[in-house]
């Protein structure tokens, strides 16, 4: 079952030289980000080689939504009106994140859950740009960043998870209260004070003071693999409790996807999590080649099916739309 979607791993540093970005004026901004840039992009390494630079002041609105809903960068990145810009790795792997609320967000992502790659591909990018820049760091507090819950480590390592069983049943909301004891937390699908969709959702560690990388990622490894048993338990006990109407669930989002004219964001998001379900526990399955759930999730989503289709929709046209494409692609 994929109950873990991808793993992320992600590091707030600052120039020891600048003030805090929120405290930075566009003069020295744009000498940051120029720094930045020259740290990957002039490095002799073949890692560094892979990376382009987006100047995020020159995309356009719709472009930098996509660019979020794909996860490359965060939403306070999008929402900011002072230069700001990103190193992208061609697999977009790595992104770096330049004049966020810290000077850089290094960010590390892949599908699946080696959580332990993630954070050695970022790891390493991060060393590569010490090279050249020298961190705003303290011998007691670590790496100082804008916000004090990022000091220390400055990591965040998190799962995107698809938990549907956990969030019907209402456990997850138990499990929420548990695990913040662990110093772990759930956010929705693109971070705090965001809202789930189709059931996905992060999990990620609080505390970055006190502990060092490997036993934050043991520790979020641990609580992780212990709700990703409990949602296959759940699903299961579903799955044996009324089989007829788990089974009727699937097959009637499954209807309704490969029919429907109209389809929201958020409905699609509901439907295509059901299907999923339905294809990892076998009730669904296609002569087609195999489908990617949460691929058609990301493409359906409001900015990128705007992409694809090549110019700007309205709400209706995007439900229509994304009805259209998901019916060609199931």
């Amino acid at each position: 079952m994929d109950i873990v979607i991808s793993s992320r791993v992600r590091l707030a540093r600052n120039f020891k030289k600048y003030p805090f970005s929120n405290r930075l004026s566009s003069e020295k901004a744009y000498t940051m980000i120029q720094e930045s840039r020259d740290a990957i992009l002039e490095s002799p390494t073949i890692m560094a080689q892979e990376f382009e630079y987006i100047d995020l002041e020159q995309k356009s609105s719709l472009d930098k939504l996509v660019m979020m809903e794909k996860h490359l960068i965060s939403p306070e990145l999008v929402k900011k009106t002072t230069p700001t810009g990103v190193l992208l790795k061609q697999d977009e792997s790595i992104s770096i994140m330049i004049n966020e609320e810290d000077h850089l967000r290094i960010q590390g992502i892949q599908l699946g859950s080696d959580i332990h790659k993630t954070w050695d591909i970022t790891s390493r990018i991060d060393d590569l740009l010490e090279e050249s820049i020298e961190y705003a760091f303290h011998d007691k507090y670590g790496y100082l960043t804008a916000c004090p819950t990022n000091l220390g480590t400055g990591l965040r390592a998190s799962y995107m998870l698809h938990v549907p069983a956990l969030e019907t049943t209402g456990q997850l909301k138990m499990i929420l209260q548990a695990i913040g004891k662990f110093g772990i937390t759930i956010r929705g699908m693109y971070g705090e004070g965001t809202e789930a969709q189709g059931s996905l959702f992060q999990i990620s560690n609080q505390i970055t003071l006190g502990q060092s990388e490997q036993e934050i990622i043991e520790n979020l490894n641990t609580v992780t693999n212990q709700i990703v048993e409990q949602e296959k338990n759940i699903r299961e006990k579903l799955l044996q409790a009324n089989k007829l109407k788990f089974e009727d669930r699937i097959y009637r989002s499954y209807g309704i996807l490969t029919h429907a004219r109209q389809l929201s964001s958020k409905e699609a998001m509901s439907l295509l999590s059901d299907i999923k379900v339905g294809f990892e526990l076998g009730i669904l399955k296609t002569d087609k080649k195999p489908v990617n759930i949460y691929e058609l999730m990301v493409c359906t989503q409001p900015a990128n099916l705007q992409k694809q289709i090549g110019r700007a929709l309205s709400p209706d046209e995007r439900d229509e739309e994304r009805a259209s494409f998901l019916r060609q692609h199931l």
